[in-house]
């Protein structure tokens, strides 16, 4: 690496814009320590810390030209950051639902456990509302009013086949609602109670 300097933090900026590998590596050598420590502090990971920053930085070298616009590049690195850090950990816990196999127990449990069980119905409901109709009415028919396939399938004049059909496509998008918009920290939490 060249000793060489710059007027200013901007200067190493436009440098890095250009392609010179000199001023991204001393950009990377300021920045690089500090970076790891917050985002350990997000994640609590020393790996997806380490794989955060490389990853962060690999983008702003992909991206270099865009860094002719950067005002402030601290307060820039550290929200991109951030949001990948926050995009890994949604990541690592969709993965860890799937392989969970959640069921309504489990999510019930964890709920109570870590205080959030008013996110979990809010997060039903929610899911719930967002059926299509036909699903909604078979789905609120079964599970709250207790109704059997033929007294729904009565009701809605449909057959028993398509209730079945609608009750498994229904609960199936619940779950995945569900397991896709819970808060990550829940999750992770969660995760780490259970080790």
């Amino acid at each position: 690496m060249h000793n060489r300097t710059f007027l200013d933090e901007k200067d190493m900026l436009l440098h890095v814009a250009s392609g010179d590998e000199d001023a991204f590596e001393r950009l990377f050598s300021l920045h690089h320590q500090q970076l790891g420590v917050y985002i350990y502090r997000l994640t609590n990971s020393m790996e997806l810390a380490e794989e955060v920053v490389q990853d962060v930085f690999l983008k702003i070298w992909m991206n270099r030209a865009d860094l002719e616009e950067v005002k402030n590049f601290k307060a820039y690195l550290f929200v991109i950051s951030k949001n990948y850090a926050l995009n890994c950990l949604r990541k690592v816990a969709k993965e860890y639902a799937r392989y969970a196999q959640w069921d309504e127990s489990v999510v019930n449990a964890m709920a109570e456990e870590i205080g959030s069980e008013q996110k979990y119905y809010h997060l039903l409901d929610e899911a719930i509302d967002s059926l299509p109709t036909q699903q909604k009415k078979v789905y609120l028919l079964s599970k709250h009013e207790r109704l059997k396939y033929s007294e729904i399938s009565e009701n809605l004049d449909i057959s028993k086949e398509t209730v079945k059909k609608y009750l498994k496509i229904a609960v199936a998008s619940i779950k995945s609602h569900i397991q896709t918009n819970i808060d990550v920290l829940l999750i992770i939490t969660a995760f780490l109670f259970r080790r």
